[in-house]
């Protein structure tokens, strides 16, 4: 059962991290101490987990919900939880949904299925999600994904028909990579007689997608820069031009690296940003991913400097 029942998807939340040993076992004190660190960053309303930024394709059922209960046991008592739903079929999806639901998850962001890269019908989608609010009555986030992502991408006219069909839809992780479609959402959905909150994951232009509107963020940057992005979203509320601009000529270099191309690598950027400012003791990612180059460990190292986050001193002890 949900340990905060009226918990609405809005505002600032980071994605964590999800550490490994060397042998790609899971690092249950590792991963435990990363989430009690977001958990005290001030500004923020929820933590996510297993979903990209927790390789969750890499981890099978039972250790998505060890994941969970790891988080529960660190944070939850403390900070609601939202929970991916990663999986191809709805039928999979719906076992997950029950799962999380069961273990304590406040929420769930329910990932497109990989099938849709072949088109989906809208009729499709409402059913997928249905299936998952069958057995939950925990509020849900849909992923949007990039409309170069091919079916992937929901229409907006679909998100409106499943948030009509299932009310317990209540937001939107807008990755669509449009800034002209990202408005468009922000417009229609959050202005619907029961609004939908679009929380923005574009981190690589965070400062502009939040002046749209959106009424939040969900990025895996925020397992480094968790701090920045809530004084970024609070100064944009605030109308404080001034402080925004300031905050994000800090997160813009972090941006800049962490979402190069390829973009299979943001990630794997992050744990080694962690590294480096000593919140993890290594950065090993599960295969098909690999370990950076030194080049590319290299241009993290800048970002952290350029971003104050890691001092030049600090860079070499951990050069």
């Amino acid at each position: 059962m949900a340990r905060f029942k009226q918990f609405v998807p809005w505002g600032v939340i980071p994605a964590a991290l999800l550490p490994f040993h060397g042998d790609f076992s899971i690092d249950e004190l590792s991963f435990k101490s990363h989430l009690a660190d977001l958990a005290k960053v001030r500004g923020i309303s929820a933590i996510t987990i297993n979903a990209h930024s927790t390789e969750v394709s890499s981890c099978n059922f039972d250790e998505q919900r060890c994941v969970l209960d790891f988080a529960l046991d660190a944070v939850g008592d403390r900070i609601p939880l939202v929970n991916g739903i990663y999986a191809d079929g709805s039928l999979e999806a719906a076992r997950l949904a029950r799962m999380a639901h069961a273990a304590g998850a406040s929420c769930l962001l329910v990932f497109p299925p990989n099938i849709y890269r072949n088109g989906q019908r809208p009729e499709m989608s409402i059913e997928h999600f249905r299936r998952i609010a069958d057995v939950t009555d925990l509020p849900l986030i849909l992923f949007q994904y990039a409309v170069n992502a091919g079916g992937q991408c929901y229409p907006l006219k679909t998100i409106t028909s499943i948030a009509e069909a299932v009310p317990s839809l209540m937001a939107i992780k807008d990755g669509c990579s449009s800034p002209e479609l990202h408005e468009r959402q922000v417009r229609a959905l959050q202005s619907l007689p029961r609004p939908i909150n679009v929380l923005t994951t574009h981190s690589a232009w965070l400062f502009s997608s939040l002046l749209s509107g959106c009424n939040g963020l969900l990025s895996g940057s925020g397992s480094v820069i968790a701090d920045l992005q809530a004084r970024l979203f609070e100064a944009v509320r605030n109308q404080d031009m001034n402080a925004a601009r300031k905050i994000h000529d800090r997160i813009h270099p972090t941006a800049e690296v962490f979402y190069a191309t390829p973009k299979v690598d943001m990630h794997n950027r992050m744990k080694e940003a962690l590294v480096m400012l000593g919140k993890l003791p290594r950065a090993v990612v599960r295969p098909p991913l690999m370990k950076l180059s030194d080049a590319e460990i290299d241009k993290v190292k800048g970002a952290l400097i350029a971003a104050g986050l890691l001092s030049k001193d600090r860079m070499s002890m951990v050069a």
